[in-house]
């Protein structure tokens, strides 16, 4: 598994905006997809957005219109640009490679620690 760090995460008030990084320790070209996932208190993780190695994005409905994901792939990174936040978007938020999510399940893929997003009304 690809090992990746994320960061960026903050505390904002509504309709503010943040910028998270993922990181990996290798290339990200291998994989197919990369997604970010959040993970808010008391509830299951879910797919925010991801994107293919050549270029195509999806996002979750709940934040089609403000949130962006990207990828640079001589950085290895892949952010996700989060504009117009709610405050239900917050959580804690994790990169992983969606194909892996997809073909092992959540639970048996490493997880890293995340970035916890806070946004405030």
């Amino acid at each position: 598994q690809v090992q990746v760090m994320e960061s960026g995460g903050g505390l904002v008030q509504a309709g503010g905006s943040l910028r998270l990084s993922c990181t990996a320790s290798g290339s990200i070209r291998s994989i197919n997809a990369m997604g970010w996932y959040r993970q808010a208190q008391g509830k299951q993780r879910e797919l925010v957005a991801d994107i293919t190695n050549g270029g195509t994005t999806h996002y979750a409905d709940s934040v089609k219109g403000r949130f962006t994901i990207s990828r640079d792939n001589a950085k290895n990174t892949v952010f996700l640009q989060m504009n117009s936040l709610k405050p239900e978007d917050t959580a804690v938020y994790y990169c992983n490679d969606k194909f892996d999510v997809i073909r092992f399940g959540s639970e048996y893929v490493y997880w890293g620690k995340g970035t916890q997003v806070t946004v405030s009304s």
